[in-house]
């Protein structure tokens, strides 16, 4: 539902998209916070290649599967709440992380960290409640600038960790979200809600096909995203030999770009159609996947089609999400859970993937063309459905 256009109306709607936006980037800071230390993890706990993948790919399992009731729990009782108790609870596993000593207790610890991950579905939840349906893929594509976090958390992580210490890490990331919490807390009002809303109803949304077509192709974009941003510092220092903080300031590179035009993707869906446009996205997609393939000796070439492929990929993520508010009004909580879990479990089952045929083969070549055969998949069911068979979620 829109708000009234008056000033203090449009205070609240900015407040919510600022902080909207900035909580999510400090929640993803914590989501992605083992993927720029994964060399120096390895070498504490003694880990496989395997094991680490397994690790990287860990938070993002609960931070996907739950986006559906904390979506859910967003429309019904309000994203302020639901962002603030997000929050709090996440400074639990980020006071952990630095204290256990085992492989074991390190996953599980892992596995509450990936509750920053449901932050996407708060967000999206919050923010879009406050603006028009014309300007949905703008300010969604702004909201979603809040996966910076991983970036963010590339660029500065190996840092302090090679100033100061592990713990200092963890005690970095405990303070932004602390100073977040209480300007939430303070400056933003809550959004308006219908509390008459029975789960049944949120979950009606499963029903609606156009709710797992958008999930297909986000498993594809979103789950690009975060394999990469989570990948690339390992990818990079196993093939050519990179620093922890040289392979971070490239995986900041890519995850920036992926996250910047985003909001690009969404203001061109504004103009034009979507789904037209996301057939470019997936074929590029593919293209590049191809590209990187063929490049694992070739590091130049490799960095490039890395930049590019995540380029494409954080396009197809605003295309995707102007579609979400669409599917099924008052519901776009419920609606963004759904293509957000399925999106993240993208970028969870990859990572482990890729590890296992890194370790049987020697190399990463067959997991990066399977990506682009999921590419080809994702383009077939998207001509068959929209663009051949003219089905419409936004006319």
């Amino acid at each position: 539902m829109a708000v009234s256009s008056d000033s203090h109306s449009r205070f609240n709607a900015t407040m919510a998209l600022i902080m909207g936006t900035l909580a999510m980037m400090g929640c993803f800071m914590a989501w992605s916070s083992f993927a720029p230390l994964a060399a120096s993890i390895a070498k504490t706990f003694s880990l496989s290649v395997s094991q680490r993948t397994l690790l990287l790919a860990t938070p993002v399992l609960l931070g996907s599967i739950l986006r559906i009731p904390v979506g859910i729990l967003s429309d019904r009782y309000g994203g302020k709440k639901v962002y603030i108790i997000l929050m709090l609870f996440v400074l639990i596993p980020l006071f952990l992380v630095p204290r256990v000593h085992s492989f074991g207790m390190l996953l599980f610890v892992s596995l509450l960290l990936g509750m920053s991950g449901t932050s996407f579905a708060v967000g999206i939840s919050y923010v879009s409640v406050w603006f028009p349906p014309e300007r949905q893929g703008l300010v969604l594509g702004i909201a979603s600038l809040g996966n910076l976090g991983n970036a963010i958390s590339a660029l500065t992580l190996p840092r302090i960790a090679q100033h100061w210490d592990f713990t200092a890490v963890y005690n970095f990331l405990i303070g932004v979200l602390l100073v977040l919490i209480v300007i939430f807390a303070i400056f933003c009002k809550e959004m308006p809600v219908n509390k008459d809303k029975s789960f049944k109803d949120s979950l009606s949304v499963a029903k609606d096909v156009n709710t797992w077509y958008l999930s297909l192709f986000y498993a594809l974009t979103f789950g690009l995203f975060m394999s990469f941003s989570n990948l690339a510092p390992t990818m990079l220092g196993t093939l050519f030999k990179m620093t922890p903080v040289d392979a971070g300031l490239w995986a900041a590179a890519f995850g920036a770009m992926c996250t910047i035009v985003r909001p690009v993707g969404g203001v061109l869906s504004d103009k034009l159609r979507p789904m037209a446009l996301l057939q470019w996205v997936l074929i590029a997609i593919g293209i590049f996947a191809l590209e990187l393939s063929g490049t694992l000796s070739m590091q130049l070439l490799f960095e490039i089609g890395l930049v590019l492929i995540g380029i494409f990929a954080g396009l197809g993520n605003g295309i995707i999400f102007k579609m979400v508010p669409y599917v099924s009004k008052g519901n776009t909580g419920a609606v963004t859970g759904f293509v957000g879990a399925i999106g993240g479990l993208g970028g969870y089952f990859p990572p482990i993937l890729l590890g296992v045929l890194k370790q049987a083969t020697g190399s990463y070549a067959v997991g990066l063309i399977l990506l682009a055969i999921f590419a080809v998949i994702c383009w077939i069911v998207l001509w068959r459905n929209f663009i051949r068979g003219g089905s419409h979620i936004v006319q």
